[in-house]
């Protein structure tokens, strides 16, 4: 049976390679920057220029956003109380962690998961977007691993259940 503890051995060699490429005082101020920028001022600027680009039409689809972004903490910080996966950097002591960690436990990626749930729902309400948002999604979520911060599995669940959230709340808003 694979347990956290074989996925976390097995995922640390990784972490430590990707972690060396953030030792470069240039890249992990950048990564740490993309990193801050992704728990809210971005994705605040992105509400600003939805607003600029529709007015008042705006209003529907960021009340919609910001619902289920809700629903989104709440999940993740369910499964992190769950779950329980310490940070690479706290297991592993060749991690260097590049900027603070927000809360203890590791999985899920709550910056991924809130990167790729706003990423989808912006590609349907506002696909104009796409140039700007895709790229600063993928680089949130390569902030976290480099940074030390999150192993690739915590990456992957989080944009995983982003991407999930998302398209349920999608169909749900196209019912309503």
């Amino acid at each position: 049976m694979i347990t956290l503890a074989y996925v976390d051995a097995v995922e640390s060699r990784l972490c430590v390679k990707i972690n060396r490429f953030g030792s470069y005082k240039p890249v992990q101020a950048f990564f740490a920057m993309i990193s801050r920028a992704g728990d809210w001022p971005f994705w605040v600027l992105i509400g600003v220029a939805l607003f600029l680009m529709n007015g008042s039409a705006a209003a529907r689809p960021a009340i919609h956003m910001v619902l289920t972004v809700a629903v989104g903490i709440w999940l993740y910080k369910a499964l992190k109380g769950k779950l329980l996966r310490e940070r690479p950097y706290v297991s592993n002591g060749h991690i260097v962690v590049g900027t603070p960690a927000l809360d203890r436990y590791s999985f899920p990626s709550g910056h991924t998961q809130q990167a790729i749930c706003l990423t989808t729902m912006l590609a349907s309400y506002a696909p104009e977007l796409l140039p700007i948002i895709v790229p600063f999604a993928v680089l949130v979520a390569l902030s976290r691993v480099i940074l030390g911060l999150h192993y690739p599995t915590d990456v992957l669940a989080g944009a995983a259940i982003g991407f999930t959230l998302a398209e349920l709340s999608l169909a749900i808003g196209r019912l309503v």
